[in-house]
């Protein structure tokens, strides 16, 4: 995968399934070298609420089920449940390379969307916005469902790499609006168990490939959407 310049970067993505107790000893060797993304509370973590969209053929959820190599979604993001930073982002998948675009949006324009409102995505400055409007009017995308985790974020510079913890993994079961300050969810992991990502760009340095699960951890092609939309599949 050649990335051109310019343009948004593909990266290697891995995911693991993992215990807490693994997990544990993972985190405390990454601190060593590694620093806590800034976007974190006192905690060290902050909520992930994922609002995605998909058309009447749910082809993002069947195209992952059936392992099409080149797919895209769209979705919205917000964190610890607030407006101050909302964003649309379209993810690309090919093979096990990720690309994320992302654009800006206002609590006003993801009200309108959740309402079936749109045409102002033709009169922004993001071109994001206006890709979004193209595959809303020709594929009927709509609001579909809202994934929800606490997320623990590591960074480090070299080699552009990112290591995160996904906890309490859970899917909204009703529909709800994204910004409400608490949802009625069903967790969608065993007990005791979290999702570990890893993803980076040019190379992955030795240093932060060692400290990573090896032997007897579950390497997974788990997708938050896919697993959210199974626990939620009787509402459709």
């Amino acid at each position: 995968m050649i990335n051109s310049p310019g343009k948004p970067q593909f990266r290697h993505e891995l995911k693991f399934l993992i215990a807490n107790s693994e997990a544990e000893v993972i985190r405390r060797r990454l601190k060593m070298i590694m620093h806590l993304d800034t976007h974190t509370d006192l905690s060290g973590n902050y909520l992930v609420r994922s609002l995605y969209f998909d058309d009447l053929n749910f082809s993002a959820y069947r195209e992952k089920m059936d392992g099409v190599p080149f797919r895209q979604k769209f979705r919205i993001r917000i964190y610890n449940s607030t407006f101050d930073r909302i964003t649309l982002e379209k993810k690309i998948k090919e093979d096990s390379y990720v690309q994320k675009q992302s654009a800006p949006l206002t609590r006003n324009q993801v009200e309108s969307l959740q309402n079936g409102e749109y045409s102002f995505l033709l009169n922004t400055p993001y071109p994001l916005h206006k890709v979004l409007y193209f595959e809303i009017v020709s594929r009927v995308l709509r609001p579909t469902l809202i994934v929800e985790y606490e997320r623990e974020p590591y960074l480090y510079e070299y080699g552009d790499v990112r290591v995160t913890f996904d906890r309490n993994v859970r899917a909204v079961i009703a529909r709800e609006d994204i910004f409400s300050p608490t949802l009625p969810t069903a967790l969608i992991l065993e007990p005791g168990k979290l999702i570990l990502e890893v993803k980076y760009t040019q190379f992955f340095p030795s240093i932060i490939r060692d400290l990573l699960p090896t032997h007897g951890v579950e390497f997974v092609a788990l997708s938050k959407y896919v697993a959210c939309f199974d626990k939620t599949l009787y509402k459709r």
